[in-house]
């Protein structure tokens, strides 16, 4: 008969899709926010847990700088140094409007945001887009990418508009709709979460995937990469909410 598997192994599992950083860091939080390390505990070391969760060590020190700048982890140095959960942790992050959501009603919400914006780059690839459709999604691309960091909100903002754009030109106005009143509720949950740099960095690359597979007409990547890219923000909400 099996062994018991240990919540640690359950935790620090490999992760399994192409948001290496975005998982590792949902992996970290959870790991901490289940007692699976507890608070003022050393987490493994770096090669041993890279290993665990099947990440470059470069992955792996850039999700735990991530959350250690949100205040769960803090690192030691010397000889018995290494990184350590915080003896006092941030309060859970609550969304502006109430209580932090339900499992159920985050789910609900991440769930009818990959139909609804996985469908939308697939429709906007599979149509014929107009000069002045492929300029404004290029613009929205370009907008999105040149903001200063640091410009947090400014940059919540342009990134809606670039997926509202990719909704807009599928040319349908009730998928239009319903990606602005999902957006809505996706950036309620965001604005509970910090924004990570490496991330804004992961995001932008995803961001130009996805258009370059709308403006080449490739409606299956189109789809497979907005996939992703919605599957990594679902992660880190996840990990933090």
């Amino acid at each position: 008969m099996p062994g018991r598997l240990p919540a640690s192994a359950a935790v620090f599992r490999p992760v399994r899709t192409r948001n290496a950083f975005e998982e590792t860091v949902e992996r970290l939080l959870q790991a901490i926010r289940l007692g699976v390390a507890a608070p003022g505990e050393r987490l493994p070391a770096e090669r041993e847990l890279a290993a665990r969760l099947g990440v470059s060590r470069v992955t792996l020190r850039e999700a735990i700088r991530a959350v250690a700048d949100a205040g769960y982890v803090e690192s030691r140095r010397g000889r018995y140094g290494g990184t350590f959960v915080a003896e006092d942790l941030p309060s859970l992050p609550r969304p502006r409007r109430g209580a932090t959501p339900t499992g159920a009603e985050l789910e609900d919400v991440l769930t009818l945001r990959r139909v609804l914006e996985s469908g939308a780059a697939e429709s906007a690839a599979a149509r014929s887009l107009s000069p002045a459709e492929r300029q404004h999604l290029r613009g929205r691309l370009t907008g999105v990418a040149e903001v200063p960091r640091g410009e947090e909100a400014e940059y919540r903002r342009r990134d809606s508009r670039l997926h509202l754009a990719i909704a807009e030109v599928t040319a349908s106005a009730s998928l239009t709709t319903a990606v602005a009143d999902i957006r809505t509720k996706v950036n309620e949950l965001l604005d509970a979460i910090p924004l990570i740099s490496a991330n804004i960095e992961h995001s932008n690359e995803q961001h130009r995937t996805i258009v370059e597979a709308i403006l080449s007409g490739d409606a299956p990547a189109a789809r497979a990469a907005m996939d992703e890219h919605v599957g990594g923000t679902a992660a880190l909400l996840r990990g933090f909410l």
